[in-house]
């Protein structure tokens, strides 16, 4: 174990790595953390937005192909609801997985455990960084076990900078939703159709590139947040969705007062795409990342299920509303309410999101602390 190391120098610390580039990970050569990945991802990557768009889709426009009209699938009674039920299938195959994923070192070794948190953490860390890290887990089990507190949902809200951390990551899985992302992938076939073009077939092909663009620039993202920074990333993604949003807004709105041209049902699936590869990478993953980040560590599981419980009832409104909307104002105009959304989320990200690149969660915690009590703070947490 190193004998004395510097608070700069602690494998804890967010200049560790640049003081010892010999001791970085890399991510796809190491076997556990590419693993772990695999059995803790796969469940979204076979039945995520994209699968059941793709199987509603099937199920829409199957009229228009004979090979899905006359599938021995869609010949079963019930059809949509084989449909629904097979989704479970992909969840057998992640619980398989799930079954061979180790404990997470940390919770091993704060359950007196250490023996078997060191045999996991070697398989992530070569020496000497396995040392470093097995000293700073000693020291944040001694802190925790000195200034140890009871959790309560009250605290949530009561604690200044737990409510100013809770306001970002809720605000920022709130505006994942509220952008429309949900509505973009849940309707692309009748936004397409809707957007003049008639042929469900071209609707279906069309709405599968946009699945594909978004699995693309998702991908693209996991590169992107490290090199970037988080909130560079988000800023950069909502303000190509805004201007996705003005062509779209823009299209339909002349698209829904008789204007039957070509040129304007393009410009739509033009806007319908840049809408998804700016979003994928950025608004997709960002707001999930942050909230793993910003909370400390008392509350990280607290405030993320709460925040995690935000992104989904705000799906939830925006799916059910959509199309009543439409109706009310038509596509263009439902279009540019979420335009005026993604200005309100540029702001709040400039007001209230930290850049969280390389951190700690130690120093994410003293942003909250400055944040709330400036930065000649005395105390380590008020009510407000």
């Amino acid at each position: 174990m190193v004998a004395e190391m510097s608070m700069s120098m602690r494998a804890g610390s967010s200049n560790y790595l640049e003081k010892h580039p010999d001791r970085r990970i890399s991510i796809f050569q190491n076997s556990y953390i590419v693993g772990i990945t695999l059995a803790a991802g796969i469940g979204g990557l076979l039945f995520g937005y994209d699968t059941g768009v793709i199987s509603g889709a099937l199920l829409y426009i199957k009229e228009d192909f004979d090979q899905v009209k006359n599938s021995y699938f869609l010949q079963v009674p019930g059809t949509w609801r084989w449909m629904l039920g097979i989704a479970g299938s992909p969840a057998v195959v992640q619980l398989f997985f799930m079954i061979f994923l180790p404990e997470s070192p940390r919770w091993l070794y704060f359950k007196n455990r250490k023996e078997a948190a060191a045999n996991v953490m070697a398989k992530i860390y070569p020496s000497p960084r396995l040392e470093d890290e097995i000293e700073i887990l000693e020291s944040h089990l001694a802190k925790e076990q000195e200034n140890k507190v009871k959790v309560k949902y009250s605290d949530v809200f009561k604690l200044k900078e737990i409510r100013a951390a809770f306001i970002c990551g809720a605000g920022l899985q709130a505006f994942q939703q509220l952008t429309g992302i949900s509505i973009v992938l849940y309707y692309s076939p009748i936004i397409i159709q809707l957007a003049g073009f008639r042929s469900n077939e071209a609707a279906l092909f069309l709405s599968l590139i946009v699945s594909g663009l978004n699995a693309g620039g998702t991908i693209l993202g996991i590169y992107l947040i490290d090199v970037s920074g988080r909130k560079k990333l988000t800023l950069g993604s909502l303000s190509g969705v805004t201007v996705a949003l003005i062509i779209l807004s823009v299209a339909c709105s002349v698209i829904g007062q008789g204007n039957s041209s070509q040129v304007y049902a393009w410009l739509a699936i033009v806007g319908l795409a840049l809408y998804i590869i700016f979003f994928a990478p950025g608004m997709g993953p960002v707001p999930w990342a942050v909230n793993s980040e910003i909370y400390p560590e008392e509350y990280r599981g607290l405030c993320g299920g709460m925040s995690a419980t935000v992104n989904w009832v705000c799906s939830v409104i925006m799916s059910i509303s959509f199309l009543s909307v439409v109706d009310a104002i038509g596509l263009g105009g439902s279009f540019m309410i979420l335009l005026g959304v993604s200005v309100v989320a540029i702001v709040f990200v400039i007001l209230y999101m930290p850049e969280t690149k390389g951190l700690t969660f130690e120093e994410v915690s003293n942003i909250w602390m400055d944040r709330a009590y400036g930065k000649d703070r005395n105390q380590e947490s008020h009510v407000a």
